[in-house]
């Protein structure tokens, strides 16, 4: 007989890991890594294959999530890109 798997245990949120931000249960993969490789138009199967560690199921549980979510992953990635922009001007004002 097959085991069934409460699709609310996929997600979790631990503080102190990834930031806080939401991740694939048991894995450091957030759901907002999940949300940007499915943005630049990979495929959940290809996903899977990126993160070679969890499974199909995984990466549905994180982009179900993502789709009842969207406002709070998509103000994430801002943010991460918000923070990215700025580490990258500090490098570059560096090497001046």
């Amino acid at each position: 007989m097959a085991t069934t798997v409460d699709i609310g245990t996929l997600i979790t949120r631990t503080p102190g890991v990834v930031g806080g931000r939401l991740c694939i249960a048991g894995t450091r993969v957030s759901v907002m890594r999940i949300a940007i490789y499915y943005q630049l138009g990979k495929t959940p199967e290809e996903i899977a294959v990126i993160y070679d560690h969890i499974d199909l199921a995984q990466v549905y549980a994180a982009l179900a999530y993502y789709h009842a979510n969207r406002e709070e992953i998509d103000a994430d990635i801002e943010e991460e890109e918000k923070i990215a922009d700025e580490l990258e001007r500090n490098a570059r004002a560096g090497r001046r």
